[in-house]
């Protein structure tokens, strides 16, 4: 079964923290990351550009498109694979943002994803 991992963070503190604090966050990930990789368990790793987001909407009859974001406090998703919820939060809570960077406003949500791949 694979689950979306929302990494989810207050974008104004964050882009307030210095560059050796940045330093120091991507140090801690690397690892984790690096595991998870090894472990077989990533289908896939993401971070989030911020300022660059199209919202597209339905509007009598027509798809309307405005700038902006929807998820403006996701900064990364990981798709993973587990066996069930209880093992996708586990995975999940080794995480950096499941774990440190309280004044940062980290937090992961989990959530069971139902894939459809399409390849030609």
């Amino acid at each position: 079964m694979k689950y979306l991992c929302l990494l989810h963070y207050d974008v104004a503190k964050f882009e307030t923290i210095s560059a050796s604090r940045m330093e120091a966050i991507v140090k801690e990930c690397t690892p984790y990351d690096a595991a998870l990789k090894a472990s077989g368990q990533l289908v896939v790793q993401g971070s989030l550009q911020h300022g660059s987001a199209m919202i597209l909407r339905p509007r009598d009859g027509k798809t309307t498109t405005s700038e902006g974001t929807l998820a403006s406090t996701v900064g990364a998703v990981l798709v993973l694979e587990a066996r069930d919820l209880n093992d996708a939060v586990r995975v999940a809570s080794l995480h950096p943002a499941a774990r440190t960077g309280e004044d940062l406003g980290w937090a992961v949500e989990v959530r069971p994803l139902e894939m459809f791949e399409y390849r030609a």
